[in-house]
């Protein structure tokens, strides 16, 4: 029976990966362990343990059973991170060093025989301008926001454990994902899915930039078969270089809009409000905005082809009726 443990487990993509893999029998028979501060209200039927994952204490307790599979999603999202520097640096880098240093223990007491496969949830916020029309992979990771450092330092830590044979891990460069259930969290890049989500649900959204603006986007479920094909790709396919681009749909906020009035009418598409916003314009700006990621797509990696496929996947799997 496979060992997994899903850091993050009570936030939407932990939520959706769980799903998928109960429903898929991905993995076969599995224990799956899931982790976080708190859990959304209805019951997986699984082991849902809460605490501080920025603790080595907690690190060293949650992978003492050797899980085969760690799926580290856990991380504060990019507005809070970078309004909120130590807690930032805290959960989103200290914790992948605990987590690592708890996996190198368990590597060191079973005689070099224990290496499980680490799957982290990177972010396209490891790249800074200026950009080419579209970031192929070898362009150069320069962060310019916290939350993108901590990410880039993040990859970079997962390399070397994996290099030094203690871990076999993957870093997944993920899109934004869009359209997001539930409530709007406090990551910048949340309008993206609120101009959506909001309006097919009835209500008013909010649009803080011109609608020129273009982003890299993938589903939710795209995001869930990510992750889980990563866990069971060979890793001795990417030469060493273990974070990749990750396929996508690149479209301007009008695209989206134009989109959502296919979808659903000019009735709904009237409830989008513009109020721009200065701090998310200046984040906006510093974003990349097209991607050509060939190495994941030559690796099996799929995505939807346009913004059309990641409504009707939202309207399919999230919409509330």
């Amino acid at each position: 029976m496979s060992k997994i443990l899903i850091l993050g487990g009570g936030g939407m993509i932990g939520q959706k990966l769980a799903q998928k893999i109960m429903r898929e029998k991905t993995f076969g028979a599995a224990e799956i362990t899931l982790f976080d501060r708190t859990f959304p209200t209805g019951d997986l039927g699984l082991n849902a343990q809460t605490g501080n994952i920025a603790d080595p204490l907690t690190a060293a307790r949650l992978v003492a059973n050797q899980p085969d599979y760690v799926f580290q999603l856990a991380s504060v999202v990019s507005g809070q991170a970078e309004q909120e520097f130590e807690l930032g640096w805290d959960v989103n880098m200290m914790s992948m060093w605990y987590l690592l240093n708890a996996l190198k223990d368990q590597h060191d007491a079973s005689g070099g025989t224990y290496h499980p496969r680490v799957v982290f949830t990177s972010s396209i916020a490891v790249f800074g301008g200026p950009y080419p029309d579209k970031i192929g992979d070898t362009f150069l990771s320069a962060p310019q926001t916290s939350y993108g450092a901590q990410k880039a330092a993040c990859e970079l830590m997962l390399s070397d454990f994996s290099r030094k044979g203690f871990v076999d891990g993957i870093s997944l460069r993920l899109p934004t994902i869009c359209v997001r259930p539930g409530k709007a969290n406090k990551a910048a890049s949340s309008f993206f899915s609120g101009i959506i989500r909001e309006p097919l649900n009835g209500l008013k959204a909010v649009l803080p930039v011109h609608d020129s603006v273009r982003h890299w986007h993938a589903s939710p479920r795209s995001a869930a078969n990510f992750i889980t094909h990563a866990a069971m790709l060979d890793t001795d396919l990417l030469d060493g270089r273990r974070a990749l681009n990750l396929p996508g749909y690149s479209c301007t906020v009008e695209e989206q809009i134009d989109a959502l009035r296919r979808a659903a009418g000019q009735k709904v598409v009237d409830l989008i409000k513009p109020v721009p916003d200065k701090a998310i314009m200046s984040m906006v700006d510093c974003w990349p905005r097209d991607f050509d990621p060939q190495r994941a797509i030559e690796l099996g990696f799929v995505s939807e082809a346009n913004f059309d496929e990641i409504i009707a996947v939202y309207i399919e799997d999230d919409l509330q009726r």
